[in-house]
């Protein structure tokens, strides 16, 4: 039965958390209250709770259970802790609770630049770390920005120590190839140091030693060199001129912003250093029962609790009621003084003000599908461990008939749509099996791809482990150490049983990897690989269409190509022509006497 009001005179008036529950035990929300007693007779009292979730969430509670804590501050950590152990369904829950993707600069003799995403305490002597970032697109964009100014190694560990000659990135002045003794270790440690200083917020000093390198080589007569510097300061320009903020009072802080409609709530989070935004998160929630003071302390605890470098301030657009507790728990984990400050005017204002439209631009913006599939995208790379993010994705198959008519297409996604204008057909030249039509396509393809210099981020076969080893093999052959690859087949090699167990295989891995059937990210594979298998059997159909019509036709004497394709342009099949009469046969515009007479004769022999 529900639960009865007239109970609530039996609950302590002391500091703790509540948990209500429905009628099959399940957890609803869980929350605070300095007054357990008085918190929980407000949800109860006529007109006393304004929330939209409220009368909803009511309406399923059947029992109350409540934890007294000893001080408020305790039940701040209790709330959060009960929150990510039974994820209620009303409460505000960062996502999966998983730890946020930050960039590292690791310890070796060649530095290079990672995208790591660390469980607990990041492992001694991993390097200098850079976030963590809550938004993994935003630490790419960082990360895709460094690679191409500065050309330090991307290659793994193993692979630099096992490299005899430089890869393509070498070729395309992507890096200074370490791996072979291609630069010196103060060469090397030059573009390193502008990296880590660009990565501190540093731009400023790192353009100005641009332009003075840059007036150096021009003096010198490296007008090469010289243009490289100018280039390389433009794109630095471009990037951050956007992020520029003329804003003392914003040197080391982050700004909350929120934006609420109905049970749906955005928050936007800005992160200023040296008065400048270093980057910006947003957190999107539905379905939420809390007041936006609760959401903004539930957010708080969460998401600086997977935090290695701390802000000294925090500006918040609303004064929060365990404001004092909270900065003390903050303060513990950065191991150095957090201030929560709700500014009402002046200068720090405008930042929450910024925050504010921010969250509410995002609100907006987030309905848009093209969030969904980047979060898809997110969500992919994470799960196969890939190296880039999959923003282009490219798949490859193959079709043949005992050896007949083979041929190959290459389908490709952008940002999880189909790009048509970069879909191909090809034409197999040499032998027709699977491995050596996978083999020669995939050669054609990226010998080309390597003279432009532009590569898909990820590449998928139709196949199992022998096509993936074509793949590699071909970009072992090209010297291309950048593509992320991968081989999907499907159960039994079908393609029309619906949801089915497909098998990913990934390099260096003896296993494949299994994805639930109803997962959206197997969905998506399943829609690249499937759409490139439909391409490759019409292209097949097609030509094997018409080399049969090809054939029929051929056997008629003194009909040549151009009249051929004229009678099939006119009857629309070979079938319509044979049973076309004399009078149909002379409405065909370019046959002459004689050939009217043949296709006559071909007929009534047909």
């Amino acid at each position: 039965m529900p639960f009865d009001p007239a109970t609530l005179t039996l609950y302590p008036d002391q500091p703790g958390v509540y948990l209500m529950k429905d009628v099959s035990n399940q957890m609803l929300y869980i929350g605070k209250g300095k007054n357990l007693r008085a918190r929980l007779k407000q949800y109860f009292a006529v007109n006393g709770d304004p929330r939209e979730m409220a009368p909803y969430l009511i309406a399923q509670v059947e029992t109350i259970d409540t934890i007294v804590a000893l001080t408020e501050k305790d039940a701040l950590i209790l709330e959060n802790n009960l929150i990510k152990r039974y994820r209620p369904k009303y409460n505000v829950l960062l996502k999966d609770d998983k730890t946020y993707i930050s960039l590292v600069v690791t310890q070796h003799k060649w530095p290079m630049l990672r995208l790591l995403r660390f469980k607990g305490k990041p492992p001694k002597n991993i390097g200098e770390i850079f976030g963590p970032y809550t938004n993994a697109l935003a630490a790419r964009q960082i990360y895709d920005l460094i690679s191409r100014l500065f050309p330090l190694r991307q290659c793994s560990d193993a692979e630099l120590m096992m490299r005899t000659r430089p890869c393509l990135l070498y070729e395309i002045k992507r890096c200074i190839a370490p791996c072979v003794g291609k630069c010196t270790e103060e060469e090397y440690g030059a573009h390193l140091e502008k990296a880590m200083r660009l990565l501190k917020g540093q731009n400023n000093e790192v353009t100005d030693e641009l332009h003075k390198q840059m007036e150096s080589a021009s003096q010198a007569l490296e007008f090469e060199k010289a243009d490289a510097c100018l280039r390389m300061i433009q794109q630095i320009e471009h990037v951050t001129e956007v992020q520029h903020v003329d804003n003392p009072s914003a040197k080391d802080c982050d700004v909350l912003g929120l934006h609420r409609e109905a049970d749906a709530v955005m928050i936007a989070l800005l992160m200023f250093r040296e008065g400048k935004i270093v980057g910006s998160e947003h957190f999107s929630f539905h379905l939420i029962a809390s007041n936006d003071a609760e959401v903004l302390e539930s957010f708080l605890l969460q998401h600086y609790k997977a935090m290695t470098v701390f802000p000294s301030e925090i500006l918040l657009p609303i004064e929060l009621p365990q404001k004092k507790a909270l900065e003390e728990i903050l303060s513990e984990s950065a191991q150095k003084k957090v201030s929560l400050l709700s500014p009402k005017k002046g200068k720090k204002w405008d930042l929450v003000d910024m925050g504010l439209l921010n969250a509410k631009a995002l609100f907006i913006r987030e309905q848009d599908a093209r969030s969904l599939h980047e979060k898809m995208l997110l969500a992919l790379q994470e799960s196969l461990q890939l190296n880039r993010f999959p923003r282009r994705i490219e798949c490859f198959d193959t079709s043949n008939i005992s050896g007949t008519d083979p041929v190959a297409s290459l389908t490709c996604f952008v940002n999880g749509q189909k790009d048509k204008a970069r879909t191909r057909l090809f034409k197999i030249r040499g032998q027709s099996d699977d491995y050596s039509a996978m083999k020669e396509v995939l050669e054609r393809h990226f010998l080309k791809e390597k003279e432009k210099g532009e590569f898909c981020d990820l590449l998928i076969v139709d196949g199992g482990k022998g096509q993936l080893g074509i793949a590699l093999e071909v970009f072992a052959k090209l010297g291309i150490a950048s593509i992320d690859t991968i081989a999907v087949t499907k159960e039994d090699a079908r393609h029309d049983k619906g949801l089915s167990q497909e098998k990913i295989y990934v390099p260096y891995r003896p296993d494949p990897i299994l994805i639930d059937p109803r997962s959206p990210l197997l969905f998506l594979l399943q829609r690249i690989r499937d759409e490139a298998h439909r391409q490759t059997i019409e292209y097949h159909r097609k030509k094997r269409s018409k080399r049969i019509l090809s054939s029929a036709l051929d056997e008629i004497p003194g009909i040549g190509p151009v009249k051929r394709r004229k009678l099939l342009q006119h009857f629309g099949s070979v079938k319509n022509l044979k049973m076309a009469s004399a009078e149909e046969l002379e409405k065909v515009p370019g046959l002459t006497k004689s050939d009217l007479e043949t296709l006559i004769q071909w007929t009534q022999k047909e």
